[in-house]
Formats: structure tokens, C-alpha cells, sequence
């Protein structure tokens, strides 16, 4: 007795449910034929459709682009008669234009019993939003320009994926639009912005094809590849990117970085010599070179490029520091020596003299950076007898202890 009940019960609520959507539907049609209340048209019939047994209801889906569509057309009225009206808001309804009409075109394309599909509605539909897509390109820039990187990403995406999508297969957007690759372009720029790997990496290859961005692309990929902790695709793009445009800023000093933490000297000095051949006199080239030549003990080498540097400009701190710890190293691994003859006592002193103008100028400026001067400068000090210098540094020395 108790089941019959709670059946009966069922029926009841689902009659009722019908008869409220039925009520829901019919103001709908009224609202949209008077331009009234079209927002919560918009929802109600959304929430119609989001029933289960609602879902397949071509009347509310048709009912819901209505809605939108009039939104559309009294937000676009209102703009050219420039009255108050957000521009933002029409390229907003543009994308559920398209939303709607897509979802529906699925519905609408659902075999039959025999298994053949029929669309009733696509020509139309695909007529109709195919004088609006430029909305959404127009959109993404739109949005991209106000740093608004969700929407504008949202609306390309779509923009996209019109060319795949079999509501607008007469057009074959694929091979005739020439815009494809850059809307791919900027979809990755707001997918980068966005730090979201998924969407920065959904359409690159589309994106690759826009030669105009080329460098940017790979400098996109190369950091979405650091976020996914992909070591190899990293250094991959990072070493396609020097190769293609050694002088721009993003790929060698991250190149050299990288190899220079792996202790792999001999890569940064080729890296180097290869940016050298773009540019001889870029600071950055010269300094990663004497640092590769200082790491592998081609003292007089590193020297040499140190001065270039210096004589370019005598301002460039580290270009003293290498210098200075070219000699000082020398002296240093001669010093190790157990024993020592005259000649290698005089040489130790001729290095340490040699490095210490370079390192007492590191010092003047940078003299916050005690952590690199102040022992190489305590230990010259201390071999040459230089008491007073000495005294000074050893309390230096005392108070980092």
C-alpha cells in the first residue's frame, strides 16, 4: 500500500512539474514576442532544459536562442543609437548565441530509427551565425586588449572551433579562413596568461602556423613547459627559440642558466660563441663566455673577454669579477703546492696583485655583495701582508661569523 503511495506520489509531482513547465514555456513565447523580462526567460528555459527529461525538448532549446538572439538585437540597437550600453555584454551574447545553436545542431542531427541523420535546421542556423563569428575573434581581442583573459579565451576557443564543428561544415572555415592561425595565436597568449597549461597548449599547433608570432609562441611554450615540470620539451623550445632569434631576450640566458647549474661549461661557451656571431659586442654574450672560460680554467681566456667587456664598460661589475677570480684562482692552485720554489712564491704574489684591483673594484660596486669579495679579498690580503686592508676585512669577517 505504502509503494502505491509513493508512486502515485511520483506521477503527482511529475504532472505538476509538467504542467509548471508547460506555464514556463508559454510566458516564454510571450516575453520574447514583447522584448521583456529576456534575461529570465534565458534562465528558465535553461532551467527546462537542464531536466533530464527535458533535455531533448527541440521547442525550449529553440525558445532559449530566441531569448538570447533578442538580447542581442536590443543590446545592438541600443549601441547604434548610442545609447548607454556595454559593449562587453554583445560579444557576451555572441558566445551563448553560438553555445545554443551548437548544443541544439547536435540534437537536431541525431540519427533517426533507420540511423541516417537529417538536420532540419542547420543550414539556417549556420547562416545565421556565420555573420556573427567575426564577433567572436573581435571579442577575444576584445577582451584579451582589457587583460580580461577567461572571456577573450572563451570566445576564441569557440571561434576556432567552428572549424570542426559539423553545424558549419558548407563553409569549410579550415581552408578559407586566413585568420585561423592568428585567433590560435592569441587563444595561446590567454592561455599563458592564464597559467593554464590545457588551454595554452589546446591549439598550438594552429598557432605555430602564424609566422607573424613565431617567437612569442615559442617563448609560451617554453614556460608552459617549465609549469608542467617538462624538463626536455623545455630545453627543446628553449634551444629552437636561441636558434631562431639569438638576440631576443627571453631563450639565452635561460639556456645558459640551465647548463651553467648542470656544470656543463663547454655547452654555455658554445651557446656563446653562437650568440657572439649575432652580436660580438652584447655584454650578456661576453660575460656568459668568460664565466664559461673562468669554470673551465682557461684563465687567460676568461681575462681577455673580461677586459672587452670592461673597456665597452667600466661599469659592468661582474665583468671585474671574473677577472679578478682568474687570478686569483691561479694563485690559489699554485699556492696548494706543498713545495715551493722562489719562481712559484713570486708568481703567487703576481697573481694575487693582478686580482686585486679587479676585485677591490667589484667591491666599490657592488658593496652589498659580500658574499663574493670578501673572501677572495681577506685571503689577497693575508698572502700579500697587507695589514691595515687585512685588519678591515677580518672584522668583516668576524661579524658574518
Amino acid at each position: 500500500m505504502k509503494q502505491k503511495i509513493v508512486y502515485i506520489l511520483i506521477l503527482l509531482a511529475c504532472s505538476l512539474n509538467i504542467v509548471a513547465q508547460k506555464k514556463e514555456i508559454s510566458q516564454a513565447k510571450a516575453n520574447i514576442k514583447s522584448g521583456k523580462n529576456l534575461e529570465q526567460t534565458e534562465q528558465s528555459m535553461r532551467k527546462i532544459l537542464a531536466d533530464s527529461t527535458q533535455r531533448d525538448n527541440e521547442k525550449v532549446w529553440l525558445l532559449l536562442f530566441e531569448a538570447v538572439k533578442k538580447q542581442y538585437e536590443q543590446g545592438n540597437e541600443k549601441l547604434y543609437l548610442k545609447q548607454q550600453y556595454d559593449t562587453a555584454q554583445l560579444f557576451v551574447l555572441t558566445r551563448k548565441m553560438f553555445e545554443v545553436l551548437e548544443g541544439f545542431d547536435s540534437l537536431d542531427a541525431k540519427p533517426n530509427s533507420k540511423g541516417k541523420s537529417a538536420p532540419v535546421y542547420r543550414k539556417r542556423h549556420a547562416e545565421f551565425l556565420h555573420q556573427f563569428r567575426p564577433n567572436l575573434y573581435n571579442g577575444g581581442i576584445f577582451f584579451a586588449n582589457k587583460q580580461k583573459y577567461q572571456d577573450a579565451y572563451h570566445l576564441l576557443d569557440l571561434y576556432l572551433d567552428c572549424a570542426r564543428q559539423p553545424l558549419f561544415q558548407q563553409y569549410n572555415y579550415a581552408e578559407t579562413d586566413n585568420k585561423l592561425s592568428e585567433a590560435a595565436y592569441w587563444a595561446v597568449f590567454c592561455g599563458y596568461k592564464l597559467q593554464n597549461p590545457k588551454a595554452t597548449l589546446h591549439h598550438v599547433y594552429q598557432a605555430l602556423k602564424d609566422t607573424t608570432h613565431y617567437c612569442l609562441m615559442l617563448q609560451y611554450l617554453a614556460e608552459t613547459y617549465k609549469l608542467e615540470n617538462d624538463t626536455t620539451r623545455w630545453v627543446e623550445t628553449l634551444q629552437e627559440g636561441f636558434s631562431r632569434y639569438p638576440l631576443f631576450p627571453f631563450f639565452f640566458p635561460r639556456l645558459i642558466s640551465y647548463y651553467g647549474e648542470k656544470g656543463d661549461w663547454n655547452k654555455v661557451e658554445t651557446i656563446s660563441d653562437e650568440a657572439l656571431k649575432a652580436d660580438s659586442t652584447k655584454q650578456t654574450f661576453l660575460f656568459a663566455k668568460s664565466t664559461a672560460l673562468l669554470n673551465l680554467s682557461r684563465l687567460n681566456e676568461c681575462v681577455e673577454v673580461s677586459e672587452r667587456i670592461i673597456k665597452a664598460d667600466s661599469l659592468f661589475p661582474d665583468a671585474y669579477y671574473n677577472a679578478g677570480l682568474a687570478y686569483y684562482n691561479r694563485a690559489e692552485q699554485l699556492n696548494k703546492k706543498l713545495q715551493q720554489s722562489a719562481k712559484t712564491k713570486n708568481e703567487i704574489k703576481a697573481n694575487y696583485k693582478k686580482a686585486m684591483p679587479y676585485l677591490q673594484r667589484y667591491r666599490a660596486l657592488k658593496p652589498d655583495d659580500s658574499s663574493q669579495w670578501l673572501m677572495p679579498l681577506y685571503n689577497i690580503y693575508l698572502n700579500l701582508n697587507m695589514g691595515k686592508e687585512f685588519d678591515e676585512v677580518d672584522r668583516l669577517m668576524r661579524t658574518k661569523k
